[in-house]
């Protein structure tokens, strides 16, 4: 069924350090205040932990709890939900984000740019597949915090609708969040999410969310400011989208290339 209007919820929380059956029960007690007429719900970097490098504790196979848990509770409301968590797969350690529609169906997508500063290349393969999802008549390219840093892997070469981001992204660099997340919007000429967490992890790095939705103009048309634990719910708008773009044709004049 092809959607004029997507509601989208954005869930800014803390995370309790590398404990996934308390941030399970967390983000459940989150999801039974979503607004019955959600489409996706988006949930930060590894929802389950926290960003840790402790994947050998970790780490969950594709049939394991966290993916049993988010394909249920798309059941039960009724929506999609994404978000990213720790996977083994075939002996490797992945920062694999979990698309699941509410039928059951999951796509995924795997980190391609992992954080070299935090070790995270020494832990995890990067992907070297970029995704991109057609739910409900909207194409969605879900892409992971450091991700954010690269405009080429993001460039919109395929015409999605919607750009995600979900991230643990610290404090003390929160003001390259908000500049990036908006300039992805408008060079993009689409709506962009970026889904980030609060509060202190066990490394004692600082959280202090900004998550925020900005149209293809760059305008935040998400309410929320910055700080706290919070959800909101936003209505993107397809008609919109495409009366911008037909009006002003940026898209049309990008340069054209390819990655090696």
């Amino acid at each position: 069924m092809k959607k004029e209007q997507l509601n989208v919820c954005i869930v800014q929380s803390e995370l309790d350090w590398e404990q996934p059956d308390q941030n399970r029960n967390r983000f459940e007690n989150w999801l039974d205040q979503l607004p019955a007429d959600t489409d996706l719900v988006i949930l930060p970097e590894m929802f389950t932990s926290g960003f840790s490098m402790n994947a050998a504790d970790l780490a969950e196979p594709m049939d394991g709890p966290t993916v049993h848990w988010m394909v249920q509770m798309a059941a039960d409301h009724r929506t999609a939900i994404c978000g990213s968590l720790i996977i083994e797969e075939a002996g490797h350690y992945y920062n694999r984000l979990i698309f699941v529609e509410a039928g059951g169906e999951y796509h995924t997508y795997d980190k391609r740019h992992t954080f070299t500063l935090a070790g995270e290349h020494e832990v995890y393969r990067a992907g070297n597949q970029r995704l991109i999802i057609d739910y409900k008549g909207w194409k969605i390219c879900p892409l992971i915090c450091y991700d954010l840093r690269f405009p080429v892997w993001a460039r919109n070469n395929e015409g999605y609708d919607l750009l995600i981001y979900t991230a643990n992204w610290p404090d003390k660099r929160v003001s390259a969040w908000d500049a990036l997340l908006k300039a992805r919007a408008i060079e993009n000429m689409s709506y962009c999410i970026g889904v980030n967490r609060v509060g202190q992890d066990g490394n004692g790095h600082l959280y202090t969310g900004h998550s925020a939705v900005y149209d293809a103009l760059g305008a935040q048309i998400s309410a929320h400011q910055e700080e706290g634990e919070w959800l909101e719910s936003v209505r993107l708008s397809k008609p919109d989208l495409v009366e911008v773009r037909t009006r002003l044709q940026f898209l049309e004049d990008q340069d054209s290339f390819s990655l090696i």
